[in-house]
């Protein structure tokens, strides 16, 4: 199953005047259900409750992954978009464009004795995932790790968020230009 969803997220990848563009994978059914196979795969058997995506990829991988992992799905969103009841925030370490983005999550979204999983589509600095992390810890809630499309970080912030990847970003087809 990995293997196969390597194959069509290289196949489906593109660069477009210098940024990522995964949006193919999504256009095509069954490289959809492919990757979202992948990023389950590794956590299948890790007892996830529930599974978080940032805002706005995350929300689709990430609902899509909880439906295969039969968990419930969390919104992380960013900045002010609507996200009714008590919630928590966090401001991310600053990202590849040095950019923070403030993070929130509704409280009640998560409790104590949930297995949490991450899913996003790529991870470069990993700046998003510990805020998330620490929101999930401070609901009771337990880390399960990260799983995303394309993984572009270090080993050392890999081993601590438990990333798993479909590809890695080294394995992607040169930039252009």
């Amino acid at each position: 199953m990995m293997s196969h969803a390597r194959g069509l997220a290289l196949e489906r990848f593109r660069w477009i005047g210098g940024h990522a563009d995964v949006w193919q994978i999504f256009r095509d059914p069954g490289a959809l259900a492919a990757v979202v196979g992948g990023l389950a795969g590794p956590f299948r058997d890790d007892g996830v409750t529930a599974v978080c995506g940032i805002e706005s990829r995350g929300f689709l991988l990430g609902a899509a992954v909880a439906v295969e992992l039969g968990a419930g799905f969390v919104a992380v969103r960013k900045g002010e978009g609507i996200l009714p009841g008590d919630k928590l925030t966090r401001r991310s370490d600053p990202d590849y464009r040095g950019t923070r983005q403030e993070l929130r999550l509704q409280r009640a979204a998560v409790g104590p004795g949930d297995r949490v999983l991450l899913v996003d589509d790529w991870i470069e600095t990993g700046s998003q995932a510990p805020a998330v992390r620490s929101m999930v810890e401070q609901c009771g809630g337990l880390w399960a790790g990260c799983t995303v499309i394309v993984d572009q970080t270090t080993p050392a912030r890999r081993a601590d968020l438990g990333v798993r990847s479909i590809v890695t970003a080294a394995e992607l087809p040169a930039r252009e230009g």
